[in-house]
């Protein structure tokens, strides 16, 4: 079991079993997801990391032509 100690401004150092564990270092963010009496902590991935994530390789596709196709699917067409 890993502890660490909360300060009197409410701050704790996460040991460096749990940082190495989410791979962060100094200056990442991580996200506390709260359950009732229990917190998960997850590391904060940057949108930027997203960048070129999805490949497409057609026509370049206007901006109605979308609002064309998500309307179309919406209507169940």
């Amino acid at each position: 079991m890993i502890e660490s100690s909360i300060t009197s401004r409410g701050q704790t150092t996460l040991p460096k079993i749990v940082r190495e564990a989410l791979l962060v270092e100094a200056g990442d963010k991580v996200r506390y997801i709260v359950h009732g009496d229990e917190v998960r902590i997850r590391k904060v991935k940057p949108i930027g990391r997203l960048f070129g994530a999805l490949k497409y390789d057609g026509p370049p596709v206007s901006l109605q032509d979308m609002e064309r196709a998500i309307a179309e699917g919406a209507a169940g067409q």
